[in-house]
């Protein structure tokens, strides 16, 4: 029995997309989660030591090895900081926020170039663009989606990922064209619609339509290189995101759970890049919000 757990295991890590999204989306919560799976393998070795048993001991290393084959190059340390890196912060800043001011602040410690923040409300943008303002003098908002950039902006525009029965003033994502000393790239900023955890499974048909056209404005950019900030309401393992995940580059070195804040148990706050490499993600210290922000670094090509 505990052979057959570890090669389940194994079958999970390894095949994960082999389980279907027909019933309840069933695969893509399985990849909302999946970094969590090799978790598995803990009990099972300390039930294999106790029973003493060869056959179970040798069937864990099957999970051991798919879960570092997906997930080992996230552990590794981060590359040396480069001539032609850009940092960038994420942050859902939550329209609950009650120190917005200090949210910003917090933000701007990280001296990125680029700062992408969503659930921006009209009480609480000005706190922003007062502290945000002396570092980063361009920035561009968007309905409840904003860009703070230390680079001049051109070029933005809103971006229309509303779902199907979605009303007119649901705005959140943007495109913006950040003048950097390295050449243009084309910045993105989306919040997708949430998803929910349901007796029925999971609730993301909003959320997968909303990456689809996300993900078919990316491809339609002529800007050569793109990024995407965002909270996307997915983790790149899951499914409903490969409109995203197969044009885009995800962060190769970083685990960078950011949701919920309290306990976070996934990274549901993306960068991604296109003809770029997100070399390293990490968290920020908690602020204001239900999300972390992340901070990554781009090497633009």
């Amino acid at each position: 029995m505990l052979a057959a757990c570890a090669v389940l295991t194994a079958v999970l890590l390894g095949f994960h997309r082999a389980v279907p999204n027909a019933v309840g989306r069933a695969g893509s919560l399985l990849e909302s989660f999946l970094p969590w799976l090799g978790a598995v393998v803990m009990p099972l070795l300390g039930l294999a030591l106790l029973r003493r048993s060869a056959v179970a001991l040798v069937a864990l290393l099957l999970p051991v090895a798919a879960w570092t084959y997906l997930f080992g190059g996230l552990l590794l340390p981060a590359p040396r900081p480069g001539a032609r890196d850009l940092v960038v912060v994420q942050h859902n800043v939550s329209d609950e926020n009650a120190d917005p001011a200090g949210t910003a602040r917090a933000l701007a410690d990280a001296e990125p170039d680029l700062i992408a923040l969503e659930e921006l409300v009209p009480g609480a943008l000005p706190a922003y663009e007062e502290a945000l303002g002396e570092d980063f003098p361009y920035h561009a908002v968007r309905g409840t989606v904003g860009l703070w950039s230390r680079h001049p902006l051109g070029g933005v525009r809103l971006v229309d990922i509303r779902p199907r029965g979605v009303q007119e003033d649901w705005s959140r994502g943007l495109r913006a064209v950040v003048r950097t000393p390295y050449g243009d790239v084309a910045a993105y900023v989306a919040h997708l619609p949430s998803v929910r955890v349901r007796a029925g499974g999971l609730a993301s048909a909003r959320r997968d339509e909303s990456a689809g056209l996300l993900g078919e404005a990316v491809a339609a950019e002529r800007v050569r290189t793109v990024i995407l900030l965002g909270d996307l309401n997915g983790t790149v393992d899951d499914r409903g995101l490969a409109p995203l995940t197969s044009r885009m580059n995800v962060a190769e070195r970083g685990f960078a759970f950011s949701f919920p804040a309290g306990l976070p148990l996934a990274r549901i706050d993306q960068v991604m890049a296109r003809s770029a490499t997100v070399g390293h993600i990490r968290t920020l210290s908690a602020t204001g919000s239900d999300h972390l922000p992340v901070v990554a670094r781009v090497t633009l090509p």
